[in-house]
């Protein structure tokens, strides 16, 4: 258990710890796992490599001006293993993925590129399926497939399909949407329980069963963004938990706005079984992945607006108010337990089960 008297967040080069951490040589699968290792990479590598001021603000989706226009842009890369699974596919998280992303910058979605690299020898009626459904994805979701590519790898160098979409999105005029608007006082909702998906993926990848069905929570979530907004255009923050679940979003959150976040760990929706399949593995589910929740830091006099407002559209009907920003312990998440006590949710080393998305 991490110390819950720390102030300031653990350096992951000063753990004694046998997984792999920033002076190896190669590339690890926890560098692609949404937690401090991808952090790293990200500020080691890609930062100075490419650094400038919109980069910077290391959000969802990229906020930019062209022309007249606010636009939020987001790529993403869908590497999931395997290709179909209780709930989707790639195909629709590939979809859902970046709408998602965009989203989150409070962006109306409107336009995806796609691009496919296939695997030599992969079937084609698994190409043609991943294809319908991301173009059924697309029409859900409100959105134009509008360019894309093709690439194939010889037998041995890919994984059947990986997926890379771009998206574009018009974003309103006074809407400001970014982790470092948290501020101490506001409210912290979720739109849903969480864990279902890395739960989904895992039953199917391991054989594991949990006594009744998980399927995964892949879903658009621009819908429920604007039903938000319509309530109020000064939500602070917003976060799709995907990779690294609840926890590194609230953490990443957390350090971007020097605030701290102090959870209610009752309040957090968890599905019963979900809470089974973590106690069974030994997995905490604030971790675990999401593909069709988000979370929001909102102003404490607009939280049971925009709750309401949450709760009433289909995206959100599990949506719970789970915690608070705070000024205390800046740049750190904790929760209180329902035993009365406090303990410290750090950002994840890497991720507790790889290539999820």
């Amino acid at each position: 258990m991490a110390d819950s008297t720390a102030t300031a967040p653990v350096d992951p080069a000063n753990w004694s710890c046998p997984a792999p951490l920033r002076d190896r040589p190669v590339v690890v699968m926890g560098h692609g796992g949404g937690g401090a290792l991808s952090a790293e990479l990200v500020d080691g590598v890609f930062a100075p490599a490419f650094g400038n001021p919109v980069l910077a603000q290391l959000a969802d989706s990229a906020v930019v001006r062209l022309g007249e226009a606010r636009l939020a842009f987001s790529t993403d890369s869908y590497v999931v293993r395997p290709l179909f699974f209780p709930g989707g596919c790639i195909g629709d998280l590939a979809v859902n993925g970046t709408v998602n992303d965009l989203a989150m910058s409070g962006a109306v979605p409107a336009f995806l590129s796609t691009a496919f690299v296939l695997e030599e020898g992969v079937a084609m009626d698994v190409v043609e399926r991943v294809a319908g459904a991301v173009g059924a994805a697309a029409r859900a979701a409100g959105v134009t497939v509008a360019t894309g590519d093709t690439k194939v790898v010889e037998s041995g160098h890919g994984d059947g399909v990986y997926i890379t979409t771009s998206g574009i999105g018009l974003v309103a005029d006074g809407v400001d949407i970014r982790p470092q608007r948290a501020r101490p006082g506001d409210a912290v909702l979720v739109s849903g329980p969480i864990g279902l998906h890395g739960v989904a993926i895992m039953s199917v990848r391991e054989g594991l069963e949990f006594g009744v069905d998980v399927a995964s929570d892949t879903a658009p979530l621009a819908g429920l963004v604007e039903a938000m907004l319509r309530v109020t255009p000064d939500i602070h923050v917003l976060r799709d938990p995907t990779r690294g679940g609840l926890a590194a979003s609230l953490n990443e959150i957390a350090r971007a706005s020097g605030t701290g976040v102090r959870l209610t760990e009752r309040a957090v929706p968890v599905p019963d079984a979900v809470a089974n399949a973590c106690a069974f593995l030994g997995l905490d589910p604030l971790y675990v992945a999401n593909e069709g929740r988000l979370v929001a830091f909102v102003a404490r006099e607009h939280a049971e607006a925009v709750l309401a407002a949450m709760r009433a559209h289909p995206q959100g009907a599990g949506a719970a108010l789970v915690g608070e920003c705070v000024e205390d312990h800046p740049g750190m998440v904790v929760v209180s337990t329902g035993l009365g006590g406090t303990r410290v949710v750090d950002m994840p080393l890497g991720e507790q089960l790889p290539r999820i998305c």
